[in-house]
């Protein structure tokens, strides 16, 4: 006999991947403040009470302060080990059994953090995660669009010397609006060496933000890239050319870029044929998981239960597994969902 089931429910059991999310962005409330007092760290508030209130954003400078609080507590090999530890276990209890985590190398480095002791340290984070949980986490380490070259040149040497520590692709953020011409070669050279890449594009601008970084950096991913709708040619160029959107709906809504998640364009991009995926970017940081992602495009949208499959599917499909290790969650991924739709209602 089928069981009744929620939506929450439902999205709870299914197995789930995330594209887009940030490490230092899911550092959470106690997690900050404990590392803060250990490195001597001044926060705006002493309390986890306090540090919920200061996370409630004014504008996406607000939160960039937030980001790089979270970043300056990250001073030990032992305090990113720990990070990636409470985030693989929030990642575990979500049934979230594979994400590629975004992470800002160069800042570290900067701060005088040792970049071989990092990758050592989160290498051992992942192998223990897998070990114990069966969760596999996957990094991507970000070139800063707004900072310099030699910024850049850091990230890609980290990517490229840590492969075996778990990195599988190179990423841009940062302030759009700031050319990205200077980082054409830093991508060429990681696609050349085997990584896969993806860009934050078409969030805080326009489509000529998505443009921009297609031609110049050609990503496999865009991260975002909401602004799409706003151009019909390249809505069907994305489309056409399987260039899937890592897309982060309360994000967008938190920090000022959609009115609402009912407004939001996910559906738009969705029914034009672009490859969508669901992620939660940072979620203690927007108070939210990649469960209430699911969860509220469902109720904004209507979404039925095989609608949540296929957008489910959609994150393993466009991940950056190799492509054996790729088909294997596909298959467990689509007899779980097989089981999941026979048995509730």
């Amino acid at each position: 006999m089928n069981a009744p089931f929620g939506v929450r429910q439902f999205v709870e059991q299914l197995p789930k991947a995330e594209l887009h999310v940030h490490l230092e962005g899911s550092m959470r409330p106690e997690l900050l403040l404990e590392l803060a007092r250990k490195r001597g760290v001044s926060l705006p508030a002493d309390d986890v009470a306090g540090l919920r209130r200061w996370f409630r954003f004014r504008d996406f400078a607000h939160f960039l302060e937030i980001y790089l609080a979270c970043s300056r507590c990250l001073r030990e090999p032992e305090d990113f080990q720990a990070l990636m530890t409470d985030f693989a276990a929030h990642q575990a209890a979500q049934n979230i059994v594979y994400s590629e985590v975004h992470f800002t190398i160069s800042t570290h480095v900067g701060n005088g953090v040792n970049g071989d002791e990092i990758a050592q340290a989160l290498g051992e984070a992942l192998t223990t995660a897998e070990a114990e949980s069966g969760v596999l986490i996957r990094l991507i380490p970000d070139i800063v669009r707004n900072l310099a070259p030699a910024a850049a040149d850091v990230t890609l040497e980290w990517a490229l010397a840590h492969r075996d520590k778990g990195v599988v692709a190179l990423g841009l953020a940062g302030l759009e609006g700031v050319s990205v011409a200077p980082f054409g070669e830093h991508f060429a050279l990681a696609r050349a060496a085997g990584l896969r890449t993806t860009a934050h594009a078409g969030e805080q601008c326009g489509p000529e933000s998505i443009h921009e970084v297609l031609e110049v950096c050609r990503p496999d991913r865009i991260g975002h890239g909401i602004s799409a709708v706003e151009d019909p040619d390249l809505l069907r160029a994305l489309a056409a050319e399987r260039i899937p959107l890592e897309v982060c709906p309360t994000s967008n809504v938190r920090l000022g870029y959609a009115e609402s998640v009912a407004r939001h364009p996910f559906e738009r991009l969705r029914r034009a044929g672009v490859a969508v995926s669901v992620n939660s970017d940072d979620p203690p940081l927007f108070e939210t998981s990649l469960i209430d992602e699911y969860q509220v495009l469902a109720a904004a949208f209507g979404y039925s239960r095989s609608q949540l499959g296929e957008l489910a599917r959609s994150a393993f499909e466009h991940s950056f597994l190799d492509d054996g290790l790729r088909e294997e969650y596909l298959e467990r991924f689509d007899a779980q969902l097989k089981t999941l739709l026979e048995t509730t209602v």
